[in-house]
């Protein structure tokens, strides 16, 4: 439960909150989570919003996965940390995506947003993802948070990024997810270019073969996303403090044991009739507009 870096729109630069962060896996409770859930996940996502590279053990919790037969394995990552010995050891183990941190295009501001980043480092991890392609298949996921301060220099994106070493850019806009250093949360006077910017963005992506993931309009950011409604009945949660549900003694207890105990079948019945305005308030998700290439 830690991180590398204190990126300035990461909650990871609140001192205070920082200090609730601790724990980590042991190997033995790496089994037993793998045992109690692994066989009833459709993705294992490995890292959110602390960064799973400073965990020694990393390619066993990617080979559980395989060993349990999850079909997708993808880590979130600011690659600070891979070197291609690193990256080809997580490779081998059956990762298939490695969804990369991105805060800024030019050296200066994506040192200036992602504090105690290397550029270098960055570029270097990258070179070895290109370099690793020839030999392994899977994907590299940009994930580009952007604001009103880092997001026109993404029209000069494919200048400073081999476009051989990704696969899919994902554009996410800022939004609040703590007392983060940087907090100018107004992105509206991108509203006017956001379209043109977007369009060229796209257009490079279609002749690089990069899938694009992006809102389609900044002003629709907040309207209803219906599909989200699901997340909260699909999306398991581990960390070492916490397994899905509050009062789940995942040591000690069976998944399924513990899911008969509080009625989950009831509880996924009953909100498949849940109305929109009960729903609505659930999530904060985004919608966004994919391209394949």
């Amino acid at each position: 439960m830690a991180c590398n870096l204190r990126c300035k729109m990461c909650y990871f630069t609140d001192a205070e909150y920082v200090k609730t962060l601790k724990g980590q896996f042991k190997e033995s409770d790496l089994d037993l989570v793998a045992k109690s859930i692994f066989n009833r996940a459709l993705k294992l996502q490995i890292g959110c919003g602390t960064e799973p590279t400073l965990y020694k053990n990393l390619p066993q919790i990617v080979r559980l996965g395989k060993q349990y037969n999850v079909p997708y394995i993808s880590i979130t990552t600011n690659a600070n940390l891979l070197t291609e010995e690193k990256i080809e050891e997580l490779l081998v183990a059956g990762l298939d995506e490695f969804t990369i941190s991105l805060h800024g295009v030019t050296k200066h501001s994506y040192e200036s947003f992602m504090k105690k980043a290397s550029y270098e480092k960055f570029q270097k991890a990258f070179a070895a993802f290109k370099k690793l392609k020839s030999k392994y298949t899977f994907k590299v996921r940009i994930n580009y948070t952007f604001n009103k301060d880092n997001f026109y220099e993404l029209k000069d994106f494919f200048k400073h990024f081999d476009a051989s070493g990704f696969d899919i850019l994902q554009l996410r806009p800022i939004q609040k997810i703590g007392n983060t250093e940087y907090n100018d949360f107004d992105i509206s006077s991108l509203v006017h270019d956001y379209a043109e910017i977007i369009s060229e963005i796209r257009k490079n992506c279609v002749n690089h073969s990069i899938t694009l993931m992006a809102p389609s309009e900044l002003k629709n950011l907040k309207d209803e996303n219906k599909s989200s409604f699901i997340f909260d009945y699909t999306f398991c949660y581990i960390s070492p403090n916490k397994f899905w549900k509050e009062g789940f003694n995942w040591r000690e207890e069976t998944f399924n044991a513990y899911s008969k105990n509080i009625g989950w079948s009831k509880l996924l019945l009953a909100n498949v009739f849940k109305s929109k305005s009960n729903l609505r308030a659930l999530s904060t998700k985004l919608n966004y507009e994919i391209e394949f290439n």
